[in-house]
């Protein structure tokens, strides 16, 4: 699969089969995360990988559409500097967590992105320091529906590439 396959048939999962990631793809998922591009190469983040079930079920409390954390075989919860004091801090964050999809993807795992609205709770139940910040977690974990991995691009869904690109002006 290339990039441009990838991009094109990604899909959100948020069902996930009751199987566990062996750790050479877990491995690569989470380095795709540590190259990803950050601003200035400050690679500004640190990643909690989550496997312990009664972990990720705690963790998908955190966030008010997280529930499909809970049944996923991983989470990475993606730690980052004080998102107030420096925006790219969040814009790697992001980058980070689509490299890591996209990654899972090409490999057979689907993944969702969880917004952590209850950031202390997070910290309670993850114990990471106070200087960093938890804002996203990614869920991964063999679809259960593997039709997804093989299904042709979506159609419809996306607003046409006329109506979001503008050029040199709006």
């Amino acid at each position: 699969m290339n990039v441009s396959e990838a991009i094109l048939t990604k899909r959100a999962v948020r069902k996930f089969q009751d199987k566990a990631i062996p750790d050479d793809i877990v491995h690569a998922i989470l380095n795709a995360g540590r190259r990803s591009q950050s601003s200035k190469n400050n690679q500004a983040w640190q990643f909690i990988a989550i496997r312990d079930k009664e972990t990720l079920k705690a963790i998908s409390t955190c966030g008010e559409w997280a529930s499909h954390v809970a049944g996923a075989a991983m989470a990475v919860a993606i730690l980052i500097p004080d998102p107030n004091e420096k925006f790219q801090h969040l814009f790697d964050a992001g980058q980070a967590a689509a490299f890591m999809q996209l990654a899972a993807w090409e490999l057979g795992l689907g993944s969702c992105p969880a917004s952590i609205y209850e950031p202390e709770k997070a910290r309670s139940i993850l114990g990471f320091p106070a200087e960093w910040h938890l804002r996203l977690v990614l869920s991964f974990g063999y679809p259960l529906d593997e039709k997804l991995l093989s299904a042709p691009p979506q159609k419809g869904g996306r607003r046409d590439f006329d109506d979001v690109v503008h050029w040199d002006r709006w």
